[in-house]
């Protein structure tokens, strides 16, 4: 069925309003999609800040992803992160060249050898202990694959 202007039941849409609607869907998914990055964020520094001073949690890859996330959800605190004196040289390092410094290279794997030391001392059941080597050891696989201090 064709719809005629003469038709009393036609509706009408004009573009303007059309327009006005693709804008006001668009502005919903761009603030939806920032409050996404933000809470990724978030999380991530949490888990970072968190891995600084228990061992089983890496920092570097947290903070790497937390800064990832605030350039899309927060550019105010993912500059904060960018000019911090323990996460921006980490950040900087990643974004230019890949690359994790060796100090947090060795960093990262004392805190893990920390880790599963504390688990061995506890007596955690053996599986427990399976799966933190397992996790640890691909960690530790992708952390040493990183180039260091600036693709050297």
């Amino acid at each position: 069925m064709i719809l005629k202007p003469c038709d009393k039941h036609a509706v009408h849409i004009e573009p303007r309003n059309i327009r006005m609607r693709i804008i006001q869907i668009q502005i919903l998914s761009n603030t939806l999609g920032r409050a996404i990055w933000f809470v990724v964020g978030a999380l991530a520094l949490l888990l970072g800040v968190i891995g600084i001073v228990l061992p089983i949690l890496p920092t570097t890859p947290f903070v790497i992803l937390a800064a990832f996330a605030f350039a899309k959800g927060s550019p105010t605190i993912a500059k904060f992160l960018e000019n911090h004196t323990i996460f921006g040289p980490i950040i900087a390092e990643w974004r230019a060249h890949g690359a994790i410094a060796k100090r947090y290279k060795v960093f990262a794997h004392l805190m893990m050898l920390a880790g599963l030391l504390l688990t061995v001392v506890l007596k955690i059941a053996p599986i427990i202990l399976a799966i933190q080597v397992i996790c640890m050891a691909c960690a530790s696989l992708y952390i040493l694959t990183r180039p260091s201090d600036g693709g050297a």
